[in-house]
């Protein structure tokens, strides 16, 4: 350890870098947070309303539109082009998750078919995204 003085007319020779690393480290959870947010919000899609829908973080995010159009991260994708992007993403991470972003008005067939993508390529942990609404069921 260097011997420090308490003469005040010393230069101070030594740039402290911790706050700068600190407020680095912030923006990079930020962009990292808003990058996943704006992919998984990018594809117009109307989502069906659910009193038990919560906002999730994804790795893969998976968009089904009205047509019936599939993107995944944000860039449409055929079937073929889907499980071989899907199976190298798991084979890197073994415990994969996607979130599914399904129109409301999309035919369920879609989406089943979409799972089932999924689960061919080993993916078993995936989610429905909804937009969070207190609704109530009608009977």
């Amino acid at each position: 350890m260097a011997a420090q003085s308490n003469d005040t007319d010393e230069m101070i020779s030594g740039i402290n870098i911790t706050p700068l690393v600190d407020v680095v480290l912030v923006l990079l959870v930020v962009l990292m947070v808003t990058s996943s947010y704006l992919a998984s919000h990018g594809i117009p899609v109307d989502l069906p309303k659910a009193a038990s829908g919560e906002s999730t973080t994804s790795i893969l995010s998976v968009s089904v539109t009205r047509e019936g159009a599939i993107f995944l991260d944000g860039k449409p994708v055929a079937d073929h082009e889907f499980r071989e992007r899907v199976h190298r993403a798991s084979a890197a991470d073994h415990d994969l998750r996607a979130v599914i972003a399904a129109d409301g008005g999309v035919a369920h067939r879609c989406v089943v078919h979409v799972i089932d993508l999924l689960r061919q390529e080993r993916v078993t942990r995936f989610a429905l995204n909804v937009d969070p609404d207190d609704t109530t069921p009608k009977h």
